[in-house]
């Protein structure tokens, strides 16, 4: 299915519901944070109207993106190592998998 036809007969541009439904699964951004951030952008959406389009383009989205995602696979540690950054010191935590690959890092 294509994204026209996905978000047809819809009030706002398909490109406005992904971007809406992309940031809420990708951040940790409140569906008020989006709303206002949309605001701030001149597009008036209210928040239910979001949680609708979660609710509907979600696992949609998901779906289309699975096959392009790194393969990892349930093997993995937590690396800590200890930085200068601006002359702070600073503690780095690193997700590492069992082939040296970082999944996720604070």
């Amino acid at each position: 299915m294509s994204t026209v036809s996905l978000s047809k007969w819809r009030q706002f541009l398909p490109e406005i519901i992904l971007l809406n439904v992309r940031w809420y699964c990708r951040y940790t951004l409140s569906y008020r944070d989006l709303e206002e951030m949309m605001q701030e952008r001149g597009v008036e959406v209210d928040h239910s109207t979001i949680n609708r389009w979660v609710l509907k383009y979600a696992p949609e989205l998901d779906k289309r993106i699975r096959p392009y995602l790194k393969p990892t696979n349930d093997s993995w540690r937590t690396d800590e190592t200890y930085i200068k950054i601006k002359g702070v010191w600073k503690y780095l935590y690193r997700a590492v998998d069992s082939e040296g690959n970082t999944l996720d890092f604070i």
